[in-house]
């Protein structure tokens, strides 16, 4: 049987200024990554992400990034390993302390944008953020780009991990995603995407962007949430796993 958890970047609004349809997503995911303060989010967003999550038994994880609003944390930043380990443990205690409030384990944690993208080659960043998880709470998973050495410094350390995969971004060779400076950095066709999502999940290949078909392992499949057509992608994407046989599931289930 196939299996796989649907995840989704949520609570990205700020204040007056709302970012991503998170009413509409939280429907159909099984998984909700929750912006934590720093590249996005606030306070009354995570909670009330929180509560539609306890309210659809969808799991919470954090989602980490740069202490970089204007930027939305996909802006690269200099930051030494202690650094990063004390921005992690803050934007993860911080909504721990509202999955707590409502009596809810904190699941996972995905380090966001160019934080995430670094966690693709960086064993020294990557060791940091799993420092910091696992002096929070070692049973926290820790969701890694597929191909990322973040996964393995989890692994090292003793720590859970689900490998995550994207049905809206595109491939390089090396796993790594396509910049988003790049034209060709997003999957746009509804279709494609679902093509991808699938052959992904049962085949463990994906197309890159230069054409090559590459192995690739997936435990976790993310929409991001600040997509255009993101509701789109999460609807067509959880009936055609229903169709091909794909059980979707978060990992307390």
């Amino acid at each position: 049987m196939y299996q796989i958890d649907l995840n989704s970047d949520m609570g990205e609004s700020f204040g007056a200024y709302k970012i991503g349809n998170d009413e509409g997503i939280i429907q159909y995911v099984t998984s909700a990554n929750i912006a934590c303060g720093y590249h996005a989010g606030d306070p009354m967003v995570m909670d009330k992400v929180v509560r539609m999550a306890q309210e659809r038994g969808v799991a919470v994880g954090a989602h980490p990034g740069y202490p970089d609003l204007m930027g939305f944390g996909r802006r690269k930043m200099v930051l030494s390993p202690t650094e990063v380990k004390n921005c992690m443990k803050y934007q993860i205690g911080a909504l721990w302390a509202f999955a707590h409030s409502r009596g809810m384990k904190l699941q996972h944690v995905a380090p966001h944008g160019a934080l995430g993208n670094l966690c693709q080659y960086d064993r020294e960043t990557s060791r940091a953020i799993c420092e910091a998880v696992y002096e929070i709470d070692p049973s926290i998973l820790i969701f890694y780009c597929a191909g990322a050495v973040l996964g393995e410094e989890a692994e090292k350390m003793g720590l859970k991990t689900a490998s995550e995969i994207f049905a809206d971004r595109a491939y390089m060779d090396d796993l790594s995603l396509v910049p988003r400076s790049r034209p060709d950095s997003m999957i746009t066709d509804e279709d494609l995407a679902v093509e991808r999502c699938i052959r992904m999940v049962k085949e463990g290949k994906v197309t890159t962007v230069t054409g090559q078909d590459v192995d690739i392992r997936g435990d976790t499949l993310c929409v991001h949430g600040d997509g255009a057509k993101a509701l789109a992608f999460v609807e067509r994407i959880r009936a055609a796993f229903q169709e091909e046989g794909i059980q979707i599931r978060n990992f307390l289930a």
